[in-house]
C-alpha cells in the first residue's frame, strides 16, 4: 500500500494549488477515453467518431450554445496503462459555433498511439480527471466523465483512489460499454450489468453521479450524446 499511498499524494500535492484567476464557466467538463487493450482497432474509430458526432448533434450543440456566457470548458483524454494518459484536446472554452467545430474536428483527426500499453489503469485516469479539474476552479460544476470497458487491473486500485477524491468539490459520472469478449459465465446484459454495479460501487461519485451503459461500441454515440444532454441540462444562472 505504500507505494500506492506515495504515488496518490505526490498528484494530489500537484493539485491541491489554487488555479489562475480566470472568467467564470458554468461547467468544467473532462471526458477521459478508454484505449487500454480490450478495446481494438474498430472500436477505438467507434469511440472517437461517437464521441465528436454526439458534441456535433443538434441538441449538444444547442445545449452547449444556447447559453455560452458564461461558456462551458471541455477536455478530452486518452487513458489505458498507468504511464499513457494523453490529452486530445485541452482544455477550451466552448463559447462559439467555430470554438466547437475547432474541438470536434480535433478529436475526428486523432489516430491511435501505437506505443500505448494494454493495461487498464482505471484509478489512474481517476487521479489524472481531477488533477485536470482542479486547474478550474473558476467553473461552477466540475465533472469527470469516464468511458470504460472493463475493471482496473493495474496501478491504484479505484476503490482506494475514490474516497480521496470526495472532498474535491468534483462529480465522477461514467459510461461503460458491453465488450464483445465477455469473461467466462456471463452474457453481455449479464457483463454490463457487473460491470455498471463496479463502477456505481468504485468510481462515480457525487450525489448527482450516475452510470450510462452501452451496449457495445457501435452504439457508442448514441449512449454519450444521451449523457452530454443529462450532464448539460439545466445548468443556468439560477443554478448558481
Amino acid at each position: 500500500m505504500k507505494p500506492v499511498a506515495a504515488t496518490l499524494a505526490a498528484i494530489f500535492a500537484l493539485t491541491s494549488g489554487s488555479a489562475i484567476a480566470a472568467e467564470p464557466c458554468r461547467q468544467a467538463l473532462a471526458l477521459g477515453l478508454d484505449v487500454s487493450g480490450s478495446v481494438d482497432a474498430r472500436e477505438y474509430r467507434l469511440q472517437i467518431a461517437g464521441l465528436a458526432n454526439a458534441l456535433d448533434s443538434a441538441p449538444v450543440r444547442a445545449a452547449l450554445l444556447d447559453q455560452p456566457d458564461p461558456p462551458v470548458e471541455l477536455l478530452i483524454f486518452e487513458w489505458s496503462g498507468p504511464k499513457d494518459q494523453k490529452t486530445l484536446l485541452p482544455w477550451t472554452q466552448i463559447s462559439s459555433p467555430a470554438a466547437l467545430g475547432a474541438a470536434i474536428e480535433t478529436i475526428r483527426s486523432t489516430e491511435r498511439r501505437p506505443e500505448a500499453t494494454p493495461g487498464t489503469a482505471l484509478g489512474v485516469a481517476m487521479i489524472l480527471g481531477a488533477q485536470h479539474l482542479a486547474q478550474r476552479t473558476h467553473c461552477w460544476r466540475r465533472t469527470l466523465d469516464i468511458s470504460g470497458d472493463g475493471k482496473s487491473n493495474l496501478g491504484p486500485r479505484p476503490r482506494a483512489v475514490k474516497p480521496r477524491l470526495t472532498n474535491k468539490g468534483i462529480t465522477i459520472n461514467a459510461l461503460v460499454i458491453g465488450s464483445d469478449a465477455q469473461p467466462a459465465g456471463q452474457n453481455r446484459a449479464s457483463n454490463i450489468a457487473d460491470l455498471s454495479a463496479y463502477f456505481q460501487a468504485e468510481v462515480i461519485l457525487g450525489p448527482d453521479a450516475f452510470i450510462e451503459a452501452a451496449q457495445s461500441f457501435e452504439n457508442f454515440e448514441a449512449v454519450m450524446q444521451t449523457k452530454l444532454l443529462r450532464e448539460l441540462d439545466g445548468l443556468v444562472l439560477s443554478r448558481r
